[in-house]
């Protein structure tokens, strides 16, 4: 079977129009794609994960009347009808599984020394390493956010895998901010943590969590919430791969969620913006920036005592 697919780039205008136009005027689905290759982190708690360009892709009938379909979006209230007329692009495509294309460009990827990430069902060719047998975590991201392809949760990662080694990470509890697939805190568990908190506010983050722990076999040693103020606990390792205005306000909640003594990881942040963000985190921790990567940065850090905080 085919189909007849619209794409639309519309740059940094409001999509919700186009979407609901689109479905208005028979479309099968209606998919906002990146226009610019722009990364979008795991987003902060009530934040709308889109780009700054974007791209709307609709698909509808393979008989569907290109012309009727084009005049009647450029006539519909609320539209840049110029903008309709100069870049709505019309094309035959097969039927395919979409929800499975990801999977043409996700391959088996390391991280550190023994951490593989892998699409399920796939293996490394040779995982195991001098440091020891390969821990894999298989992932399936669903609608949600964070395969480790992007330089942000790759530091992570890395910090995670150096943390197994060094052996701060054994029995530790753990925090996820903005948890997005759920990819650092089952990295986390696989490594040796003894539990997970993992937040996130978008209900697919939250599916697609679930569903990877128990995929890795650790459902049972992670607690999946939208609660941004993830309960009144504290944990020995918090991450939040997010970006920097969130992390910057989140500091006070953060720096309350990490044990004295804990460590902290904070990324979604680009190098610039580092400062700014080890400053907002410098009452409670010694902190500085770990690594970078692609212009990205990771900042870690040390909760100190209620005692060196007050000084």
């Amino acid at each position: 079977m085919s189909f007849l697919q619209l794409s639309i780039d519309i740059g940094a205008r409001n999509p919700e129009p186009y979407e609901d136009a689109l479905f208005e005027l028979g479309a099968l689905s209606v998919t906002l794609l990146d226009a610019a290759d722009d990364p979008v982190l795991e987003p902060a708690p009530g934040a709308m994960p889109l780009w700054p360009t974007i791209i709307v892709r609709a698909v509808f009938a393979a008989d569907a009347d290109v012309n009727q379909v084009r005049t009647a979006l450029g006539a519909t209230p609320g539209l840049d009808p110029l903008l309709v007329a100069a870049k709505a692009e019309f094309e035959a495509v097969a039927d395919r599984a979409w929800e499975r294309e990801w999977l043409k460009d996700f391959r088996p990827m390391r991280f550190g020394q023994r951490l593989w990430v892998c699409p399920g069902g796939q293996r490394p060719e040779s995982a195991g390493t001098a440091s020891g047998p390969a821990v894999i975590l298989e992932l399936d991201p669903g609608l949600a956010f964070g395969t480790g392809t992007h330089a942000t949760t790759a530091l992570c990662l890395e910090w995670l895998d150096t943390g197994a080694a060094a052996g701060w990470l054994a029995g530790a509890e753990v925090i996820d901010y903005g948890c997005g697939s759920g990819i650092l805190a089952i990295a986390a568990l696989l490594l040796g943590a003894k539990q997970a908190i993992a937040m996130d506010i978008d209900p697919q983050a939250l599916l697609a969590t679930g569903q990877n722990a128990e995929r890795n076999g650790v459902l049972d040693r992670v607690r999946v919430t939208a609660d941004p103020q993830i309960g009144g606990g504290q944990s020995d390792v918090v991450l939040a791969n997010i970006l920097a205005g969130p992390l910057i306000e989140l500091a006070p909640l953060l720096a309350e969620r990490t044990r004295a003594g804990g460590r902290i990881a904070l990324s979604g942040l680009l190098l610039e913006q580092a400062d700014a963000v080890t400053e907002a985190y410098r009452p409670w921790f010694d902190i500085g920036l770990a690594g970078a990567r692609d212009g990205w940065g990771l900042v870690t850090g040390r909760r100190r005592g209620q005692e060196d905080a007050l000084k």
